[in-house]
């Protein structure tokens, strides 16, 4: 891409086939309702909270927002990328962000 110029493309929705084939390699992500989908739970709402903070921070660098929920100690999150109408390459590369922020 030539300086100046803007990334017009949009993100590429991924197979079934491949997007199967990816979440066996993310430890209890999997594809539920059409999306990237893991639960997780903590001892209590603060580290829920700080862990749902830790995320938000990444995904906005990554410009790229989970759909998510909280109640006390469990956090709930679907990934989707809505300009693809479906999962793609950015979904696994935010789970996989997620996953190293869990295990940091």
């Amino acid at each position: 891409m030539r300086a100046g110029t803007l990334n017009t493309s949009l993100p590429m929705k991924m197979s079934g086939a491949e997007r199967q084939r990816r979440a066996k390699f993310l430890k209890g992500w999997i594809i539920k309702n059409g999306k990237l989908h893991k639960e997780f739970k903590f001892v209590d709402f603060v580290q829920a909270f700080g862990f749902m903070s830790k995320v938000a921070l990444s995904a906005e660098r990554m410009n790229h927002h989970p759909e998510w929920s909280n109640v006390w100690n469990k956090v709930v999150i679907d990934l989707t990328t809505h300009d693809a109408g479906g999962i793609s390459e950015k979904d696994f590369h935010l789970a996989e962000t997620i996953e190293k922020l869990l295990a940091g």
